[in-house]
C-alpha cells in the first residue's frame, strides 16, 4: 500500500499521527498525551476527510 498512518512519539514524549504517502510524510497531527487520542485523530481524519472542501487562497 502506498499510503498509511504512522504513530510515533515526538521529542516531548507525545504521540503523533503521521500520514505517509510513498514514504513521504504528507501531514501530521498535534501531539497527544495518549496513543488512544492519536488513534482517535486518525479515525476522525478518515471519517471526515473525504468531504473536506478545498479552499484556494492563492492570488493569481
Amino acid at each position: 500500500m502506498a499510503h498509511k498512518f504512522l504513530i510515533k512519539k515526538n521529542k516531548a514524549g507525545e504521540f503523533v499521527a503521521y500520514f505517509v504517502y510513498n514514504s513521504e510524510t504528507i501531514f501530521w497531527t498535534e501531539g497527544y498525551a495518549s496513543k488512544a487520542s492519536a488513534k482517535n485523530a486518525i479515525e476522525s481524519i478518515k471519517k471526515n476527510g473525504p468531504d473536506a472542501e478545498i479552499e484556494d487562497q492563492t492570488v493569481e
